[in-house]
C-alpha cells in the first residue's frame, strides 16, 4: 500500500501528545518540502556501536511515496518557509501570501528522533528557506545535524540542502555531521536563473559544490593516513535542476549535468518538472501539468551517460537537441544509427553490447563472461534476462533468426513498437509518475 509518509507524520503527530504548535507547524513545513526532489539516503555506511539511536546502511532505504508519486525514504522538512528571495518557480517565495512558520533546532531534533524511535522514518532529509541571511540559516541546519550526532548520539541518515551564499566554514562544518549535502542549481543556464530567480547567481551556488568537493578529497586522504579521522559528507553531494520552467533544451540541461558530475564529483543529478505553483507570474510557461514524462526521460538518459559509457552527444546533439518522449534515449540511440546494428553477441565489445536496446549492465556483463565458455543462442540470452523482445531486432547470435533494424527500417520499428505499447500508455496516468528514478535497459 502507497503511503504519504506527511500524512502520516501528522497523524501520529495527532495521536501523540505533541504540542499543537508543533502540530501546526509540521504540516505547514513538511508540505513546502515536498518540491524538492534532490535527496536519497544511500551511499553513507554510519554503523551503531551500540551506543546511538539507528544506523545509516549503504544500500539505502525506501518505503513511502508522495503525493506525485516519488519514492522518498527520508522525513522531509523546512526548517522555515519565511524567506528573503523572490523566486518566480518557488511556492515559499516572499511575495506568496501564505502561512508561514519555523520550526526551532530542538523541535526537529525531537521529531527526528521520536519518528525514528517509532520506526516511520529512517532518515532526515533538512532543507529551508532564507531567513535573514545565508550564513543564519546555514548556522541553525548544522545545529540540528550536530545536536542530532553529538547530543542524541543519533546515527540515521542525514541529508542537508546547503545553503548558496553561506560561508565556506559553515559548508564545511555541515559536511562533519551530514551524510550528505545538496546544493541546488535548479535552472540550466545562468541568464534564465537571473530572469526567474534575481536574488541568486551561478557563483553562490558553485562556489559551495567546490568547497564540499575538495574537502570531501581532502578528507578521503586524511582517512588514509587516519584511520579514525571524521568523515566528512560519506554520501558525496547532489543538485536539482527544474525542468519546463524555461525554454533551455535537453541537450543544455544534460550537457550542465555531464560538466557537473565531472567537475563537482556529484552523486546524482536530479531532474525535478516544473509544478506551476505561481500561475500569475508571466515570467512562467503557461502549463498545467509538470512534463513528467520528459523528465523521465531526463533520469533515463542521465543513467546512460553515467553506467553505460555513452556520451552526451551520442544522446543529444545540434541535430536532436530534445530527447524523444515516445520512447527511450536508448532506443532513439539505435533508431538513429541503424548502421552500428546488428551487433554479433559472440564477438563484439562490452561497450558495444551496451548500446544494444533490451540489453542492461549486469547483462551485458554475464554475456561477456558467458561466452567465454559457449557460443551463446537464444535460450542462454533468456537465461541471462536480455529483453529478447526488443533486443532481437538489433543483434545476431547462434539459432537467432529475426528480421533485423536493417530490414524492418527504423522509423517502421519506432510504428511497430509505438502500436505495440499504446495500451500501456493508456494504463492508469500515474504510472509515469513514479517512472522518475528508475534505470533503463
Amino acid at each position: 500500500m502507497q503511503i504519504n509518509l506527511v500524512y502520516l507524520l501528522i497523524l501520529f503527530a495527532l495521536q501523540s501528545e505533541m504540542k499543537q504548535e508543533s502540530i501546526d507547524k509540521l504540516k505547514i513545513l513538511a508540505s513546502a518540502a515536498r518540491y524538492d526532489v534532490s535527496c536519497a539516503s544511500s551511499g553513507s555506511n554510519r554503523p551503531n556501536t551500540g551506543k546511538g539511536l539507528g544506523n545509516a546502511a549503504p544500500w539505502g532505504i525506501c518505503h513511502s511515496f508522495t503525493e506525485d508519486g516519488r519514492c522518498i525514504s527520508l522525513m522531509k522538512l523546512m526548517l522555515t518557509n519565511h524567506c528573503i528571495y523572490d523566486c518566480a518557480y518557488c511556492a515559499n517565495r516572499k511575495s506568496n501570501d501564505i502561512p508561514r512558520t519555523t520550526f526551532t533546532v530542538d523541535e526537529v531534533v525531537d521529531l527526528t528522533i521520536e519518528f525514528y524511535r517509532r520506526n516511520y522514518i529512517e532518515g532526515l532529509f533538512l532543507s529551508s528557506g532564507i531567513i535573514k541571511n545565508p550564513d543564519y540559516t546555514m548556522e541553525r541546519m548544522v545545529w540540528v545535524a550536530k545536536d542530532l550526532r553529538v547530543n542524541q548520539n543519533y546515527n540515521g541518515y542525514i541529508h542537508l540542502k546547503s545553503i548558496p551564499g553561506a560561508s565556506d566554514q559553515l559548508q564545511q562544518l555541515a559536511g562533519l555531521y551530514a551524510d550528505r549535502l545538496s546544493v541546488n542549481i535548479e535552472i540550466a543556464t545562468e541568464n534564465n536563473l537571473k530572469m526567474l530567480a534575481p536574488d541568486k547567481n551561478y557563483k553562490s551556488i558553485l562556489n559551495p559544490m567546490n568547497t564540499i568537493k575538495n574537502k570531501i578529497i581532502e578528507n578521503k586522504e586524511e582517512r588514509s593516513k587516519f584511520r579514525h579521522a571524521p568523515r566528512f559528507t560519506p554520501a558525496g553531494q547532489s543538485t536539482q535542476l527544474i525542468i519546463g520552467a524555461t525554454p533551455d533544451n535537453d541537450k543544455h540541461i544534460l550537457n550542465l549535468a555531464g560538466n557537473l558530475y565531472n567537475s563537482k564529483n556529484l552523486k546524482r543529478v536530479y531532474y525535478s518538472g516544473f509544478i506551476p505553483v505561481n500561475s500569475y507570474d508571466k515570467r512562467l510557461p503557461a502549463i498545467i501539468e509538470p512534463p513528467l514524462k520528459r523528465e523521465n526521460r531526463l533520469y533515463q538518459a542521465d543513467w546512460l551517460f553515467r553506467f553505460y559509457h555513452f556520451t552526451i552527444d551520442e544522446i543529444v546533439n545540434d541535430d536532436h537537441p530534445d530527447l524523444d518522449l515516445e520512447i527511450d534515449p536508448k532506443l532513439s540511440y539505435a533508431l538513429r544509427n541503424p548502421w552500428l546494428f546488428p551487433v554479433d553477441i559472440n564477438k563484439a565489445s562490452y561497450e558495444t553490447i551496451l548500446r544494444v536496446p533490451g540489453i542492461g549492465v549486469l547483462s551485458a556483463k554475464k554475456i561477456i563472461l558467458g561466452r567465454r565458455y559457449n557460443k551463446l543462442n537464444q535460450s542462454h540470452l533468456k537465461k541471462i534476462g536480455v529483453v529478447l523482445k526488443r533486443a532481437k531486432y538489433f543483434i545476431t547470435c547462434n539459432e537467432l533468426k529475426t528480421p533485423t533494424i536493417h530490414e524492418i527500417q527504423p522509423k517502421n520499428f519506432k510504428k511497430m513498437l509505438l502500436s505495440e505499447n499504446k495500451p500501456v500508455k493508456q494504463y492508469h496516468k500515474s504510472l509515469y509518475k513514479q517512472l522518475s528514478l528508475f534505470p533503463i535497459n
